[in-house]
């Protein structure tokens, strides 16, 4: 996008960012009209919260193929992790020591992991390929729409006329960090209100603004951006919701130490306080490790991007805590991305220059808590312009996301995410959302559930779930709906508690949704089966 027509189109949206300092918050509402079009059953409450890292982030020194560490020592010897300080994610993958947090939540199935995300052509200008992530484009076009913005736009027409409204009085999407992402512009604004840094925000909610040289001049500022936050539409919506959270986490670090962790506990305030917004953007910044990746002495598990790790990790942990104790963790499900990784040779910097693919995390209680794809194959002795390759195109765990959780229809997935290369194929990095169902809606079996899950290959998993007593039916799918395997085929159950084996030998590795239906009861859960 072109720096003068991104200014012009998000002039509207300049408003909230003076009224708090710049920081970006986005937000977006429903549309009734549309969710009918649609097919869906009710309204949603869900959040997606984004993350961008902003610099392009070294994904080997992230998610590390423990299967290929000699090639990792052959291509950066000076700043690859020790092996026996990784932590072993499963027996030939691992994660960065600095982010144990995370390790935590993916031991707990809060956290799922894609491999090797990227896109055709990678681009490596830091402004072009930015463009790329957050408009969906292919890399030798141009949109000038974000695709998060194109679904919002979708949602709510004529937006910001007559907004905000009865039905619609939140903001439609919130942007909250130094970087105004453009996920969210629309065809003629940016659909969302932005914060520049979180004291803006707090004055947001006292009523105060920044201080002004005491000049002539100073105090018109300061008369300025009272009239602006006087004025702003959404101020008393965003302040009703901020002072409503009560019970904030105590593994937030202090304010000031860590900014994604202070933008998260404003997400988190928000989402808990009744705020109707759908999409939050954070960012965290510093990722453009071309130098000094590592200390020139001492280990290479610390330093600068260890110190950003770490961050990502504790700010990630502390918010699903949060949300967990204000009782909002499955309405909200989050995702991370970088505009490129790194390369797989280090420099003569002992850092790392521009690259292609790099992992990126989903995290919630929703998520499916796997690891989505396979190493990266490097070669025995990497040149300077060897590439980690893409596995998986962004815009793949884009279209799966907003299918999974907001129920968009693939027909909208291809108008929103519009490419040479066609529909992007499903990755299914969420579970299916839950939604609030009308009453005719079949009503759910009760207490069902799938374990162990994730599940051995040639083994078996046990599916447990309160009978109503009468004939039942269990089954397997696989991701694409076609019936694998029929567990229990029209047999009579006794009321009570059941335990039903589901043998898993000679599936293969992938993600299967298990079925069970009793009467005019049913539900699925996902089984991710390895």
């Amino acid at each position: 996008m072109k720096r003068r027509h991104f200014i012009q189109t998000t002039a509207a949206a300049t408003v909230l960012p003076t009224l708090l300092g710049g920081l970006p918050i986005g937000a977006h509402g429903f549309s009734p009209e549309l969710f009918e079009l649609t097919g869906g059953l009710s309204q949603t409450d869900k959040v997606l919260v984004l993350i961008q890292l902003n610099g392009g982030n070294d994904g080997l020194n992230t998610i590390v193929p423990l299967d290929q560490y000699s090639a990792i020592m052959a291509a950066r010897p000076e700043i690859a992790l020790p092996q026996n300080q990784v932590l072993p994610l499963r027996t030939n993958i691992g994660i960065h020591p600095a982010m144990a947090g995370l390790k935590n939540m993916y031991d707990n199935g809060r956290v799922g992991i894609v491999q090797n995300v990227g896109y055709p052509n990678t681009n490596y200008s830091h402004f072009r390929s930015t463009d790329i992530w957050t408009t969906g484009s292919d890399s030798n076009d141009t949109l000038f729409t974000g695709w998060a913005g194109r679904y919002l736009d979708g949602e709510y027409p004529g937006f910001p006329a007559n907004y905000p409204n009865a039905q619609n009085p939140d903001p439609l999407a919130i942007s909250i960090g130094s970087v105004v992402s453009n996920c969210v512009q629309g065809p003629s604004l940016n659909m969302g209100i932005a914060i520049a840094n979180t004291s803006s925000f707090y004055q947001l909610l006292t009523g105060s603004v920044d201080a002004a040289p005491n000049t002539p001049a100073g105090h018109e500022v300061t008369f300025i951006r009272r009239v602006v936050q006087q004025t702003q539409v959404y101020v008393t919506a965003v302040q009703r919701a901020a002072t409503a959270a009560q019970n904030l986490s105590p593994m937030y670090p202090a304010t000031g130490q860590n900014a994604l962790a202070d933008q998260l506990k404003i997400v988190a305030q928000l989402v808990a306080g009744g705020l109707q917004t759908r999409i939050y953007v954070c960012n965290l910044g510093g990722f453009d490790t071309h130098t000094r990746q590592v200390p020139v002495t001492g280990s290479t598990t610390t330093g600068v991007h260890a110190n950003l790790l770490g961050k990502v990790s504790v700010a990630i942990e502390a918010f699903q805590d949060d949300l967990r104790r204000l009782n909002v963790q499955d309405r909200v499900v989050g995702m991370t991305f970088s505009e490129f990784g790194r390369r797989i040779k280090a420099n003569s910097g002992m850092g790392t220059d521009h690259g292609a693919a790099a992992p990126l995390f989903v995290f919630g209680t929703r998520v499916n808590p796997i690891i989505h794809g396979t190493n990266p194959q490097l070669p025995a002795s990497a040149g300077v312009n060897d590439q980690v390759a893409m596995q998986f195109d962004f815009r793949a765990i884009f279209a799966s996301v907003l299918k999974d959780w907001f129920q968009v229809p693939q027909a909208t997935l291809n108008a929103l995410l519009p490419s040479s290369l066609g529909a992007f194929p499903y990755v299914p990095v969420l579970r299916p959302a839950t939604v609030t169902t009308t009453a005719s809606a079949a009503p759910p079996v009760e207490n069902f559930s799938v374990y162990p899950n994730p599940a051995p290959r040639e083994g078996r998993a046990t599916a447990t779930f309160d009978s109503e007593g009468g004939v039942a039916y269990v089954r397997l799918l696989d991701g694409l709906g076609r019936e694998v395997r029929r567990v229990v085929d029209g047999r009579s159950l006794a009321r009570g508690a059941q335990q039903v084996p589901v043998d898993l030998n000679g599936l293969a590795e992938g993600l299967y949704h298990c079925l069970v239906q009793q009467g005019d009861r049913r539900s699925s859960k996902v089984l991710a089966v390895e």
